[in-house]
């Protein structure tokens, strides 16, 4: 039944510019070419076409063109969804043109290849490019992997960091590993099919085999899964491979792995002093060991006493 004051409400709304329902919702609309130009980062779905969102259909169809990172996959649904714009390949290998391509299309729509664009994706980059031309930017709510990864995790939710990528190899790969293990809230990833097996097992010798963590590959889609469980098992569990696009949940570190992995940094500083390294060397060495530069700082001062204390840091 419509009150007297819904239907108050509803002839505020019909005279105030915008499109509203009956609960202060605003109805999607298509761009208004007045409005100049602009840029929209749309969220399209990882999976299922039906978390499309209606404010994304209308976007997509009023924007001067639709920029992706694959034009091929881009252009497969926009013709699935009887949308005909010009198509416009902005990745990591192009974006530099992204001033000329906003001269050219003002108006102008991005999507990644699955989820909400800037995350992981070259879409950050742009959205600096649109600041820098002082174009506004607008940002749609919308389909991305690692919330709902998060949720069905069972994992701690209330603070999380998300790595995105590890590196592939290397040293920076072995530091972001050691931030994790050493890390007490929940860490998300994003992991390819073919390395999943390999990061499972660096994860499991950096925090433990028996580190709760998830999987979650395939969301919203026919095969979806979530396998939970210490990390020693899941690297066991998907040691023969995998497909679709992954999620890495894991957990943080709990109090008692902490106090019992917790390193002597004083003793380590005393014996780095003893070997003849510099203040400089000392906090450097630290730092890498997982103190906080203040606290590196101040551990060397001390350990290299007054006759390195005044090298310059």
């Amino acid at each position: 039944m419509r009150t007297e004051d819904d239907a108050a409400q509803n002839d505020g709304a019909e005279h105030d510019g915008a499109e509203h329902d009956g609960f202060g919702w605003d109805r999607p609309a298509s761009p208004d070419p007045a409005e100049g130009g602009r840029v929209w980062l749309v969220p399209t779905p990882v999976g299922n076409l039906g978390d499309l969102t209606l404010r994304a259909l209308e976007v997509l169809r009023g924007a001067d063109a639709v920029a992706c990172e694959d034009t091929r996959r881009t252009g497969a649904l926009l013709s699935h969804l009887d949308i005909r714009r010009p198509l416009v390949r902005l990745d990591a290998h192009t974006m530099h043109r992204a001033a000329q391509v906003l001269e050219k299309y003002p108006r102008l729509a991005y999507v990644s290849d699955a989820g909400t664009p800037g995350i992981s994706d070259p879409g950050a980059e742009l959205v600096q490019a649109a600041l820098d031309l002082d174009l506004p930017v607008e940002v749609l709510p919308g389909a991305t992997a690692f919330v709902p990864a998060l949720v069905l995790s069972g994992l701690p939710t209330a603070r999380f960091t998300f790595e995105g990528f590890l590196p592939r190899s290397g040293r920076e790969r072995k530091e972001r590993l050691s931030a994790i293990a050493s890390r007490a809230e929940t860490t998300l990833l994003y992991e390819s099919p073919h390395r999943l097996h390999a990061t499972l097992l660096d994860l499991a010798l950096h925090c433990g085999d028996g580190r709760a963590a998830s999987v979650t590959r395939e969301l919203s889609k026919r095969f979806e899964e979530t396998r939970r469980g210490p990390l020693s098992e899941l690297a066991e569990h998907f040691a023969g491979g995998v497909r679709g696009e992954i999620v890495v949940v894991v957990s943080g570190r709990s109090d008692e792995e902490a106090q019992a992995g917790a390193p002597d940094y004083a003793a380590l500083a005393a014996q780095l002093a003893a070997e003849g390294l510099s203040v400089r060397d000392l906090r450097a060495r630290l730092m890498a060991a997982g103190l906080r530069k203040n606290e590196a700082y101040a551990l060397a001062l001390q350990a290299g006493g007054p006759a390195i204390a005044s090298d310059t840091l």
